[in-house]
């Protein structure tokens, strides 16, 4: 461990840890993002808290756990929020139990984390404790057991998060296990406004100090087209349909109106666009936040292009790219063209009463970072990556 600072630093693993990497990223991205020292030791701390003893595992051993959560098993993502005449927003998401060997035990160590958690911020865990033998069971399936999202605020105490997983009593009945958790949280309405998807992926939870608490079910998408894209919210005071689909013709690689939703090489056909669709309300069942999250990394040659994506998207939205370019330049030292999976999903959020969102989801690329990749001859519109991954468990990707 290092020393911890005068300034309230905490005491670090080594730099070449997972923590000791990890930790420091999320204190220069806390500068970044403009929150003070004292907020962003005492994130730093929890951080070290949720990866318990795996933070001080040194990064030239493997990964300790093939984490879903990012390309490389990295246990933790970072992501930048933004709207339009503010500050950006900070989250970072975690796997708690990413050290504890088993996935049934991966669950327990994450639900003691989030436990422990609310008892430190004295917010409740009813609800989440309600969906407890739905989402762990003693023999658990699936990619992960449960991550964590905080939501760095001033003052040091975080919005919290918790994502579950419907496939833990088995892929087949993840719709059922999505249905039940619905009912049982009192949206019992909710599951049919959903539209149709490949798969479910998370259901998520707020967890504390949250105006409207929101209840959220991901899909995947695969072989999405713009216009499919544009159909998928079902919020009453959602964006419009052409906003969708710029949304995803930018962030896809797709050129205006140049996909024609058919044809070879006109839709993005690697890792699926994935929809988010937050609950709030009981009595209509209808969503009131709709979000759309594309992997730019799987269709971006380099992060080179994945920025300038981002660029254009914040820019469409009056907000400086800035701050978005100092945070890359906190995470590594490498160009941006060196590489491709540093800025690996790219999503717009409409929230019934709150302004549009776009959000930039950044990987630590502790382990491993994926090379460049040129463009496949004969697709112009769509850029084609080689899939460089430790496992194929990783083929998902992140939430937000």
């Amino acid at each position: 461990m290092v020393r911890a600072g005068g300034d309230g630093t905490p005491a670090l693993p080594e730099a070449a840890s997972l923590g000791g990497h990890t930790a420091r990223q999320l204190l220069r991205l806390c500068e970044v993002a403009g929150l003070d020292g004292s907020d962003a030791a005492a994130y730093a701390r929890v951080l070290l808290e949720a990866l318990g003893p795996a933070a001080e595992r040194p990064l030239d051993l493997p990964p300790p756990h093939l984490s879903f959560l990012s390309d490389d098993h990295t246990p933790v993502e970072f992501s930048l929020s933004f709207v339009p005449d503010a500050a950006p927003t900070l989250r970072v998401l975690l796997e708690p139990g990413c050290g504890a060997g088993t996935l049934a035990r991966n669950g327990r160590t994450g639900l003691r984390f989030l436990r422990e958690t609310a008892r430190r911020w004295a917010f409740p865990t009813d609800r989440l404790d309600e969906l407890e033998d739905l989402f762990f069971p003693a023999a658990p399936e699936g990619p992960l057991a449960l991550w964590c999202a905080l939501e760095l605020r001033p003052g040091g105490v975080p919005r919290v998060k918790a994502y579950l997983n419907p496939a833990a009593r088995g892929a087949d009945r993840a719709a059922d296990t999505v249905r039940e958790a619905l009912v049982r949280l009192g949206h019992g309405r909710a599951f049919a406004a959903l539209p149709e998807g490949d798969r479910h992926l998370f259901l998520a939870l707020d967890l504390g100090d949250w105006d409207a608490p929101r209840v959220k079910v991901y899909l995947a998408h695969q072989e999405l087209s713009a216009t499919e894209a544009g159909a998928l919210c079902r919020t009453a005071g959602g964006p419009p349909t052409e906003e969708t689909e710029t949304f995803f013709r930018i962030a896809s690689g797709l050129g205006p109106r140049d996909d024609a939703d058919t044809g070879p090489g006109r839709r993005p056909t690697r890792r699926p666009v994935q929809s988010c669709h937050a609950f709030t309300e009981t009595a209509t069942g209808r969503p009131s936040g709709f979000t759309l999250h594309v992997p730019v990394r799987d269709y971006a040659a380099h992060d080179g292009e994945a920025l300038a994506r981002a660029s254009a998207l914040l820019h469409r939205h009056g907000i400086d790219d800035g701050v978005l370019h100092e945070a890359t330049r906190a995470l590594t030292a490498r160009r941006p063209e060196d590489g491709v999976g540093l800025v690996a999903y790219l999503s717009a959020a409409h929230q019934d009463g709150h302004p549009p969102r776009v959000t930039t989801y950044l990987s630590c690329e502790a382990y491993h970072v994926r090379p460049p990749a040129p463009l496949r001859a004969g697709r112009p519109t769509v850029a084609r990556v080689t899939h460089q991954v430790l496992s194929p468990r990783s083929a998902a990707g992140s939430a937000g």
